[in-house]
């Protein structure tokens, strides 16, 4: 199962590859936020499902079955070599990623002008995996290899 984002903001918009990945038959969900303080939850998405948009602009499926991804593609506004991403600052992929179990690899998708030295990250902010930009894929957990 596989969970990625629907694109906002300019951010790498990773459709293409998702629908590509879906006629191969892998199943693919995206988030929705159900409450500001919450876990996302993920329903199940295809090229011609129907979408709603919720308060932030972000596309989500009006229905669909509730999946929980194993392999989660996440937009990166900002990484660093720790493997620390910075989003939009609502903390909604750290506490999701915290509350799945099991938890599903994280890896984030940018581009090499979003590295920075330090996002500094706080106790509550989980690493990801990996992150793959337009250089190539870094990889930071020995979930996926050695890094």
């Amino acid at each position: 199962m596989l969970g990625f984002c629907w694109p906002i903001r300019g951010e790498f918009d990773c459709r293409p590859l998702v629908a590509r990945l879906i006629a191969d038959t892998t199943r693919a969900c995206l988030p929705m936020v159900t409450a500001p303080d919450a876990a996302m939850e993920f329903r199940e998405w295809r090229p011609d499902s129907a979408m709603l948009t919720d308060r932030y602009g972000i596309h989500y499926p009006a229905a669909g079955a509730a999946l929980s991804p194993e392999v989660l593609l996440m937009p990166v506004n900002a990484f660093d070599g720790g493997g620390f991403r910075l989003g939009y600052g609502g903390g909604y992929f750290d506490r999701t990623l915290a509350a799945l179990s099991p938890r599903p690899l994280a890896v984030g998708l940018g581009f090499e002008l979003a590295r920075v030295a330090s996002t500094q990250p706080g106790p509550h902010d989980i690493a990801l995996d990996a992150v793959v930009t337009e250089a190539g894929l870094e990889l930071f957990s020995p979930r996926i290899g050695n890094p």
